[in-house]
């Protein structure tokens, strides 16, 4: 009895510490994610870097689709290691700037990269710094989730994603523009695009920085400190005594395989827009002003109805803008179907996440964020390739088919076998 109240008691000084530290610590998040997502979205947005390897490999469909796929690989070995490193550790923020740091290493690699080589030693040496910074991303995507799990309790953390990634977009669409229409211009090349990554790499540094003002609770228990072979052991465990997880983590990485369109959504535009920094620009302000303002909606419906409503909305839209995509013509159709695609692939990201936190109790908070981004991960890695071989063989339109086909199968296995988790777990936060 006596040691039950004494955890009763930890658990709610824990939860006051939440409280009381929840205005700083969502500020800093809040600033974090502007210029940390700002930065990484000039990366990662399927506009700029399918051009330039497009430009660099001189027009190779499998080069694009290999670039994407080495990012999704190393994205897919280090959540596990992530989750190892952190799980019993009662403070995780230290490690977070560590890793943090590396991740932004590699974007400056990859802007000095079209600086100082030439094309084709450009072009692989992108290849290895995209798998170097998806081997950091495999960890960031575990410590700062885990993080956000511990300062920002759950009926916030739908405001949270939806103001963040609304500012960032709003930003990122504005610095879009600028460097597409004055770094890349109308005459593309690799001193255009490396300052556009460059000018990402200072923003995602800046943003590093903010996370100094976080203030980390202790919380009451955490998991032991076992080797990583032994905590792979822990999985089946996990898996069969949690089926509604297993269910989401595995409809999650059919859905994932729909990102095998990503890189292609702007090539497919480029064959009757042209790939001018202008025309990269425009897209690109609306697929990240769409997620930008679609945030706000995913938010709202995820704090009042849970994230996987949010979840099934955003694969609908997602499979609606690429079937729109096959009947474009002009840059207006083109606009609004990137607007839709920047939404979907927007809330999708985000739900996907947060959907996640909600599963099991918080001691296995980083291993079932572990297992459900490794998963995924494979799927962005098989992915990419696949599309890039179908592009090559069969042409653009089998790559968006067989993208909604696997959108389709993701989306109908979490609505028949996975239930809203929320309320079975709202406990543990």
């Amino acid at each position: 009895m006596k040691q039950q109240q004494t955890k009763h008691r930890a658990e709610r000084n824990y939860q006051l510490q939440i409280r009381r530290n929840l205005k700083r610590n969502f500020a800093a998040h809040l600033a974090h994610g502007l210029l940390g997502q700002t930065g990484f979205r000039l990366l990662t947005a399927p506009t700029f870097l399918p051009a330039y390897v497009m430009l660099l490999s001189m027009g190779s469909n499998v080069a694009v689709g290999i670039a994407l796929a080495m990012q999704s690989l190393g994205m897919a070995i280090t959540p596990l290691l992530g989750a190892n490193l952190i799980e019993h550790r009662v403070r995780v923020l230290p490690m977070g700037f560590l890793i943090g740091a590396g991740m932004r290493a590699m974007v400056l690699c990859i802007a000095l990269a079209g600086l100082l080589l030439s094309p084709a030693s450009a072009l692989l040496a992108i290849y290895v710094f995209l798998a170097l910074l998806g081997l950091f991303q495999g960890m960031q995507g575990v410590i700062f989730n885990v993080l956000m799990s511990k300062v920002i309790p759950i009926d916030q953390r739908g405001w949270l994603t939806g103001l963040r990634n609304f500012l960032a977009g709003i930003t990122a669409a504005s610095v879009a523009y600028l460097g597409g229409h004055y770094l890349i211009g109308n005459n593309p090349d690799a001193f255009g695009y490396s300052m556009t990554f460059l000018l990402a790499f200072a923003l995602t540094s800046i943003g590093l920085v903010m996370l100094l003002f976080v203030r980390e609770p202790q919380p009451p228990s955490v998991a032991a400190n076992v080797s990583l072979r032994e905590r792979l052991s822990h999985i089946p465990e996990l898996l069969r005594d949690d089926p509604a997880f297993t269910h989401y983590f595995l409809a999650r990485s059919l859905a994932t395989m729909g990102r095998m369109a990503m890189p292609f959504y702007i090539l497919y535009a480029g064959q009757t827009l042209g790939l001018s920094g202008t025309v990269l620009g425009t897209l690109t302000v609306a697929f990240t002003l769409s997620g930008t303002i679609s945030n706000l909606v995913w938010g709202f419906i995820a704090d009042r109805r849970g994230f996987r409503l949010a979840f099934l909305s955003s694969i609908g839209l997602w499979i609606a803008s690429t079937l729109l995509l096959l009947f474009s013509q002009g840059l207006l159709v083109n606009i609004l179907v990137f607007i839709g695609i920047g939404a979907a692939t927007q809330g999708f990201q985000s739900t996907a996440i947060n959907l996640t936190l909600e599963f099991g109790h918080r001691d296995d908070v980083p291993l079932r964020i572990a297992i459900a981004n490794s998963s995924s991960e494979v799927a962005g890695f098989i992915g990419p390739l696949l599309g890039g071989i179908l592009a090559a063989w069969l042409g653009y339109e089998a790559v968006f088919i067989c993208s909604v086909a696997f959108l389709i199968l993701g989306g109908a296995m979490v609505n028949i076998y996975v239930p809203e988790p929320r309320w079975k777990t709202i406990k543990y936060h």
